[in-house]
C-alpha cells in the first residue's frame, strides 16, 4: 500500500525542511508528499522556497483560491495518487518507523494514529487513548493527534469551521468508523508561539462536543 502525505502550508516555511526529512527517513518507502501552498502565489518567496523540495515523490501545488486549512486540505485530496492519506503539519515531524507501524494495522481500522511527544516550548506527552479507541472516548477528548493520523481518502472531508480535525473524528465515529492509536511515540508535535496549538481557541471544544452529542442522542432515539 502506498500513502499520500498532505502538508498544507501557509505559515511555517522555516520548518518545511525538517518535516520533509522526517518523511524521507521513514523505513516504509512507498509514499508521496503533496505540499499545498495556501494563500501564496507562484511568484511569492514561500512558493519558490517550497518548490526547491520538489522531486519524483514530492509535489508542490498552489491552491490560491482556497481560504484556510480545511478548504486547502479538501482540494489537496483531489491531487492524491493513493487511497490512503496521512496528514503532517509543516512544523511537526515523524519518527522513522511511523508509517511502517501504521501500515501493519491499517487493514483492520479506518483511522490509525500514534502516541505523540510535544517539543519546543512544551515537552510533555499528551494523554490520549491507546490501541482500539472506544466510541465513548470521543465525547471526552480529541483522541487522535492530527499529524499522526492515517485515514482512507474517501473518509477525509474537513468541515470549514473551528477544530476541523476533531470535528472530522466525531463525524467518522458517528458513522461507525473504527479508530486505533499505536501505543508508541512516533509523532513529534512542535509547540511554539505561532503554532496552530497555541493559536486555536480551545473554548470551542464544549460547543463542538455539544453539537455532536445532540446528533448522537437524536440517532439513538430513532
Amino acid at each position: 500500500m502506498s500513502v499520500s502525505i498532505l502538508i498544507p502550508l501557509y505559515n511555517g516555511i522555516e520548518f518545511l525542511k525538517e518535516s520533509i526529512e522526517s518523511v524521507k527517513q521513514q523505513t516504509y518507502p512507498y509514499w508521496e508528499i503533496i505540499i499545498g501552498i495556501n494563500g501564496h502565489p507562484k511568484n511569492s518567496n514561500i512558493y519558490k522556497q517550497a518548490k526547491k523540495y520538489e522531486h519524483t515523490q514530492i509535489k508542490v501545488i498552489e491552491y490560491l483560491d482556497t481560504r484556510g486549512k480545511p478548504q486547502t486540505l479538501n482540494k489537496m485530496i483531489n491531487d492524491c495518487s493513493y487511497d490512503i492519506i496521512c496528514l503532517l503539519d509543516v512544523d511537526d515531524k515523524w519518527l522513522p518507523k511511523k508509517l511502517e507501524e501504521q501500515i501493519k494495522v491499517k487493514k483492520d481500522y479506518d483511522v490509525v494514529g500514534t502516541l505523540c511527544q510535544y517539543f519546543g516550548t512544551k515537552q510533555n506527552i499528551p494523554r490520549i487513548p491507546r490501541q482500539k479507541i472506544r466510541k465513548r472516548k470521543f465525547l471526552k477528548m480529541n483522541p487522535i493527534i492530527n499529524s499522526s493520523c492515517m485515514i482512507n481518502k474517501k473518509d477525509a472531508i474537513w468541515n470549514n469551521e473551528f477544530l476541523e480535525d476533531y470535528d472530522m473524528w466525531l463525524r467518522l465515529n458517528y458513522e461507525g468508523k473504527t479508530f486505533y492509536n499505536i501505543p508508541k511515540i512516533l509523532t513529534l508535535h512542535r509547540i511554539h508561539n505561532k503554532s496552530h496549538f497555541n493559536n486555536t481557541n480551545h473554548n470551542h471544544v464544549p460547543q463542538l462536543i455539544s453539537k455532536w452529542r445532540k446528533i448522537y442522542n437524536k440517532n439513538k432515539n430513532k
